[in-house]
């Protein structure tokens, strides 16, 4: 959802990777809960964190605690920011539950993001 985002906002500002540490697929809540805000990530691919090794990065982004402890260092200087969300796809309970949860971590993405850019206007 953060990838879909800053994508979507930040236009050509930057150039934006999204990977964790155990990818399977898009979650369909996901999907749906961007496309109720007009953000499609239907064509999104989940990726392994192991995929960027050796990349150089102006930011990495942490979005849940698991990450944010176990993710790699990258090489060069590059500025940490960690945000601590529940990880939507943990959610238990009915359909309507999960979606919840999800549009709750949405919105929270959301309002990070539009921090995030707003701290790096250029």
């Amino acid at each position: 959802m953060a990838e879909g985002f800053l994508r979507h906002m930040a236009g050509d500002r930057f150039e934006v990777f999204s990977a964790g540490l155990k990818p399977t697929q898009v979650n369909p809540l996901a999907i749906k809960v961007m496309a109720e805000v007009g953000i499609d990530i239907s064509k999104h691919r989940s990726k392994s964190v192991s995929e960027f090794i050796g990349q150089n990065f102006d930011y990495v982004i942490t979005v849940c605690d698991n990450a944010k402890q176990t993710c790699p260092v990258f090489p060069g200087k590059y500025e940490k920011i960690h945000w601590s969300l529940e990880d939507p796809a943990q959610a238990q309970g009915t359909e309507e539950e999960k979606l919840a949860v999800f549009m709750k971590v949405r919105d929270k993405i959301l309002e990070n993001i539009i921090a995030f850019l707003n701290s790096n206007e250029r």
